[in-house]
């Protein structure tokens, strides 16, 4: 981590000794507007939680219900199964009361024939009866005048015993068969009726059944109801406590603004003092070296001078004395270095010293996708927090998920920037403040919608704006891996 160079600090200090900075009435404006704005913050928690109990509550009944209309399609459909066999046996029972009515129309003729052959035979009887006995055919045989009158009566003999035979047989066959079809009838129309009895019953049954479902059903319609109409004044209050909470993020913008312009004044101050300083540094860089390159003309000039009497001298005593090696010229005087300007740079510096752990950009931590507006850098709870570059505190306090956030406004070449520190344990600056890069905000923690000790840092190009996000990934501006 790089810090500030300390006459730049200086410089910016004494810039921001002389300007109004943040008159307090506006660092206590933003404050109210913050703590209003957790408060509807926590209020929509609240709701959100009530909303979260009522949906629960309505799946649960949803699932139950889904569960009963399951039933309740069981049981139509054996409804339906039932009737449907109740109809078959109905169709049944028409068919056999058809073959019934033919059956008894088949009987009707049996018994007909049995009492036409039933008076015969009675009439038989009678006719025995009034001659004083049975028929004696072996007299009829014998009272015959001829052979051939014999050969007559023996026919005629003959065909009245075959007569009576046929009649007490077909008799005897015609009641076995209508006793038997009697019985066949009523065995096979008991039996249907029987069997439509079991079906209806089966039928009143399922329809108990299917009316005590329907009622259960309708008592989980009417909480179904109940728990919508709940949850729906809850989403309307939540609206409410949102449309609350976004007017006051518009106001903490404004806020925020204007810091951002008290920011921009302060880096534009700042550069007009760099520049000047360079300006200056500069100018005495070429006065020394206009100086130096003046002394080494006026030593060039002397040590000509020096050098042409030494070499007038030497003509003069050429004569008087032998010859001598000729004396060194002096070295030229050294050219002094140009003075070194540390570079002051405008980017910004890691926030904090841990592991890279997460990206910016679309992921997915067990809630479905979301946009991670930051990156996280996860080390120990306690591990100190800098802001990444100079600036002023626009928020210092808790944000829902966020938990414990400190949001610092920076104007870098003209642009405004701002910064985000989420999820510390302490925050060590207050709104209004003005930060260096490197100075500690807070510590590392993990409040609010947190897995573990990290922190979720954030840059965003312009200011701060909430849900309307102009957040970047950090890692266009600084190292962090």
């Amino acid at each position: 981590m790089t810090s500030k160079p300390k006459w730049a600090m200086a410089s910016l200090a004494s810039v921001l000794a002389l300007s109004v900075i943040m008159p307090a009435a506006n660092a206590d404006s933003l404050n109210e507007l913050e703590q209003k704005q957790q408060q509807a913050e926590q209020q929509q928690d609240q709701l959100n939680s009530g909303i979260s109990e009522k949906t629960k509550a309505m799946s649960k009944n949803q699932s139950t219900l889904e569960k009963i209309m399951a039933e309740i399609n069981k049981l139509v459909a054996k409804v339906k199964e039932t009737q449907a066999k109740i109809a078959s046996v109905e169709g049944d029972i028409d068919v056999t009361k058809t073959e019934i009515e033919e059956l008894r129309a088949s009987i009707a003729e049996l018994e007909r024939k049995i009492a036409e052959r039933t008076e015969l035979l009675q009439e038989r009887a009678r006719a025995i009866q009034l001659s004083g006995g049975s028929v004696d055919y072996i007299d009829v045989l014998l009272g015959a005048n001829s052979f051939i009158d014999f050969i007559d009566r023996f026919s005629a003999v003959n065909t009245l015993i075959e007569a009576d035979r046929e009649i007490m047989r077909e008799q005897a066959e015609d009641k076995k068969l209508l006793a038997e079809q009697k019985a066949q009838v009523e065995t096979k129309l008991a039996q249907q009726e029987n069997r439509r009895a079991e079906l209806k019953s089966l039928k009143a049954s399922l329809d108990s059944q299917k009316a005590e479902q329907a009622g259960l059903k309708r008592d989980l319609q009417a909480e179904q109801k109940r728990l919508a109409s709940e949850k729906s004044k809850l989403v309307q209050q939540r609206d409410e406590a949102i449309e609350v909470s976004a007017e006051l993020e518009k106001q903490i913008i404004a806020e925020q603004e204007r810091l951002a312009e008290l920011a921009r004044k302060a880096e534009e101050e700042r550069q007009r003092k760099l520049a000047a300083e360079r300006a200056a540094a500069e100018k005495a860089a070429a006065e020394r070296a206009a100086a130096e390159r003046a002394a080494a003309e006026r030593a060039r000039q002397e040590a000509a001078e020096q050098a042409a009497a030494r070499k007038a001298d030497a003509s003069s005593q050429k004569a008087a004395a032998p010859k001598r090696s000729a004396a060194p010229a002096p070295a030229p005087a050294p050219t002094p270095a140009a003075a070194y300007t540390a570079p002051v740079s405008a980017d910004f510096i890691r926030p904090t010293t841990g592991r890279f752990t997460s990206d910016f950009g679309w992921r997915n931590i067990g809630s479905g996708p979301e946009f991670h507006q930051g990156v996280d850098i996860a080390n120990s709870v306690g591990t100190n927090v800098v802001s990444a570059a100079n600036g002023f505190v626009s928020y210092a306090g808790s944000m829902g998920g966020y938990g414990n956030v400190v949001i610092v406004t920076h104007s870098i070449n003209g642009q405004t920037h701002a910064t985000v520190y989420a999820h510390l344990n302490s925050i060590g600056v207050s709104v209004g403040q003005s930060v260096g890069q490197g100075q500690s905000v807070g510590q590392m923690g993990n409040t609010g919608r947190s897995f573990g000790s990290h922190l979720h840092f954030e840059i965003h190009v312009g200011p701060w704006n909430g849900a309307r996000s102009n957040a970047v990934n950090p890692e266009n501006f600084v190292s962090l891996r």
